[in-house]
Formats: structure tokens, C-alpha cells, sequence
């Protein structure tokens, strides 16, 4: 399995997940887990997804969910979960 972690932040506003997971969805990428949060009009949200069966470039992905960020007003970053997981290792 090919994982990412899906990292978005900024001002709330309407349609956040409804966009982040429709497009994941038309790129065949699963949604493993989510959790966001709401604190005083700022949103914050972390998705761990699988990227096994998208035929698109991790490339394009993180540019296609970049721009989908810049469009809402948000930062929105996806990264490899190898990244994470060696950060952790002893």
C-alpha cells in the first residue's frame, strides 16, 4: 500500500471536505482515515489516504490539491507517509 498524509489548514469555509474528497475519489485514492477540527473559524484537517490504485502522478496529486487549496483560500500539502514513518524510527 501507498500511503500520503493529506494535510489541509486556513479560514473555514464551505465545501473543504466535499472538494478534497471528491477529487481524491476521480483519482482513485482512498481515504483510510480523517479528522478535522474547527477551532474559532480556522480549519484543520489530516487525511491519511492510499495511493495504490491512482493512475496519476504523486506529482500532479500534489499540485491538482495545491490548487484546490489556493481556490478555498487554504494551504493544503500532501506528503509520503515514508517521510513520517523514518522520521520515527530509532
Amino acid at each position: 500500500m501507498k500511503k500520503a498524509i493529506i494535510t489541509v489548514v486556513g479560514k473555514d469555509v464551505v465545501g473543504i471536505i466535499a472538494k478534497t474528497a471528491a477529487y481524491l475519489a476521480k483519482s482513485n485514492v482512498n481515504i483510510l482515515d480523517i479528522s478535522q477540527t474547527v477551532v474559532q473559524d480556522y480549519f484543520n484537517m489530516m487525511m491519511i489516504v492510499d495511493l495504490s490504485k491512482t493512475k496519476k502522478p504523486f506529482d500532479a496529486i500534489v499540485a491538482d490539491l495545491s490548487a484546490i487549496g489556493r481556490d478555498l483560500g487554504l494551504e493544503v500539502r500532501c506528503q509520503r507517509s515514508e517521510i513520517f514513518e523514518r522520521m520515527h524510527r530509532v
